[in-house]
């Protein structure tokens, strides 16, 4: 690794704009940070995906390898991308920062606890759901309702036992006794606020806005009317500001944020991603999971919200996922057909790119398992949809397996960029806004309401937050809300069990399926193989 003070200078970045945690990480200070972006300055490259398998398919090795490519070939690049959480890493996944010849360093402590923004959100949204029962606690005057509080509190690692509790048990100075629960620090709505805040002003504002609860006449109470938005703000001082790494091959990448794909809008921080794109001819961001989740959240809200709009679309491919969408088992290499059905998956994906006004640039990710005969017949695919599509190899070759993407990249961002298109209008129903999203990017047929989200959509309706975008929380394993279902063009139903306000985001959270938002750890937790070294050196991540 070089030292973080020669990362920052590649990007013209003087001494006395970090605040350095170390030799390899820093945070920018505010006095660097753009107050507004100039897209002819620096293109954002948004690198997407089909839907993913359970161990991902390399989207953020992909767009790692992609910078890497792009500096190679003489062009100045940062990367804007999220920070891991601690439940996909001792969980499934076992990191989130990469892989091979194309990785953020230092991965294992950027991995872990970083400069501590995971932390500073969690305590921020605690500090929230204290004051909050500290309220119901001491009858305020505010007058709350404690069967009308909703505000959950969080935790950064998987538990299942924690999604639903009892809490104040244990006599009259323990608190109220009601039913609440744990989401995963991810999820929190603070953590969607500071990855959508423009600015300290910004950030405040929005948290005075999160909806907690009600009191006993059925009126909203916020954070602002609990006093809590200052102290929650001071918690955040630090967390605010960029985090500056560096890849593999020293690559400038700017890590912050890390809302979850499938349950929040899964795209990192648009202070990075704007500094990124002030300071670097090409600024390569991602959005979590497929291009249903993330991608269409990144368009829809971060974009929308935030005045951003891309020069290129990147679209991850890699045949194992082709196989498996294609009906195929995944513990298995299995036949060439396959792949062939799997196409119609891909095929999806590309319509649902050209909704906003894109043709994507193809990134075959490719695996040593890959056959000539499976790549040869995804590239033909891609010629047939009018693509240019690339092989990459980044994992093994680094920057160097990334050259031929990178020039795909550079001529797609040649052409025009479309002009700034959403899928709805804000002034639309709430259920026509999810309908919109159901049919043009899942391919749903229909939307199946639950009684229970009617009566949150009334809510929505007289409290007057119909006018807010959505954003649908479902699995990324299906562009259904079943993780099992791997035909793009059938017939099916989108559940719709619950919609939540996050005012302080700005958006409606529309729960479908058995999604949740505390993940559990699986049978065999990535956990179980990380360790500490006799040297000090963690290992298994």
């Amino acid at each position: 690794m070089r030292p973080i003070l020669d990362i920052a200078a590649a990007l013209d970045l003087p001494p006395h704009a970090l605040m350095c945690y170390g030799e390899h990480m820093a945070k920018l200070r505010p006095n660097v940070l753009p107050r507004s972006v100039d897209n002819s300055k620096g293109k954002i490259v948004l690198v997407s995906a089909i839907n993913p398998t359970r161990s991902g398919e390399g989207k953020t090795t992909v767009a790692i390898g992609l910078a890497q490519g792009l500096a190679r070939i003489g062009q100045r690049t940062a990367l804007a991308l999220r920070e891991p959480s601690l439940g996909p890493i001792f969980g499934v996944k076992g990191g989130g920062t990469g892989g091979g010849r194309c990785q953020l360093e230092p991965s294992t402590r950027i991995n872990l606890h970083f400069t501590g923004d995971m932390h500073a959100v969690g305590a921020a949204h605690n500090l929230l759901a204290a004051l909050l029962d500290n309220a119901v606690h001491f009858r305020s005057e505010l007058d709350l309702e404690h069967r009308q509080v909703f505000w959950r509190r969080v935790l950064d690692v998987n538990d299942r036992a924690l999604r639903a509790t009892v809490i104040g048990l244990g006599g009259h100075l323990n608190g109220v006794p009601r039913e609440s629960g744990f989401d995963i620090t991810a999820a929190s709505e603070v953590m969607a606020i500071l990855c959508l805040a423009e600015d300290l002003a910004d950030l405040k504002a929005r948290l005075g806005r999160i909806l907690v609860g009600f009191d006993r006449s059925g009126n909203p109470v916020t954070a602002q009317r609990l006093q809590a938005t200052g102290a929650m703000a001071a918690l955040l001082q630090d967390a605010i500001l960029p985090n500056l790494v560096q890849s593999t091959e020293g690559v400038p990448a700017l890590v912050h944020g890390g809302p979850f794909g499938n349950i929040a809008h899964g795209c990192n921080s648009v202070l990075a991603t704007k500094t990124a794109a002030a300071y670097a001819d090409f600024a390569v961001t991602e959005a979590g999971f497929g291009f249903d989740l993330g991608a269409e959240k990144f368009f829809d809200l971060k974009c929308r919200s935030a005045d951003l709009w891309p020069s290129v679309v990147v679209l991850v491919v890699t045949a194992r996922a082709l196989r498996i969408h294609g009906g195929g088992d995944p513990a298995q290499a299995g036949s060439i057909e396959e792949i062939e059905r799997g196409l119609a998956h891909l095929a999806h994906h590309v319509r649902s790119v050209r909704a906003f006004g894109f043709e994507p640039v193809i990134a075959i990710n490719c695996f040593a398992g890959d056959s000539q005969q499976e790549l040869l017949l995804i590239e033909k695919k891609c010629a047939q949809f009018g693509l240019n599509a690339a092989r990459f190899n980044g994992f093994t070759d680094g920057g160097s397996g990334a050259v031929a993407l990178a020039q795909a990249v550079i001529a797609a961002a040649a052409q025009p960029a479309p002009p700034a298109r959403y899928l709805y209008a804000l002034e639309s129903p709430p259920e026509e806004k999810i309908s919109t999203v159901a049919r043009t990017i899942y391919g749903a047929s229909e939307l199946e309401i639950s009684r229970a989200a009617r009566k949150d959509l009334e809510r929505v309706r007289s409290l007057g937050y119909d006018q807010l975008p959505v954003c649908i929380a479902k699995t990324h394993l299906s562009l259904s809300s079943d993780p099992t279902r791997t035909d793009p063009d059938g017939y099916f139903a989108l559940p719709i069990e619950s919609v939540r306000i996050a005012a302080g985001a700005g958006y409606l959270l529309v729960l479908t399926g058995d999604i949740v938002t505390m993940p559990g750890l699986p049978h065999d937790p990535a956990a179980t193989r990380i360790d500490l070294s006799d040297d000090g050196d963690i290992i298994g991540i």
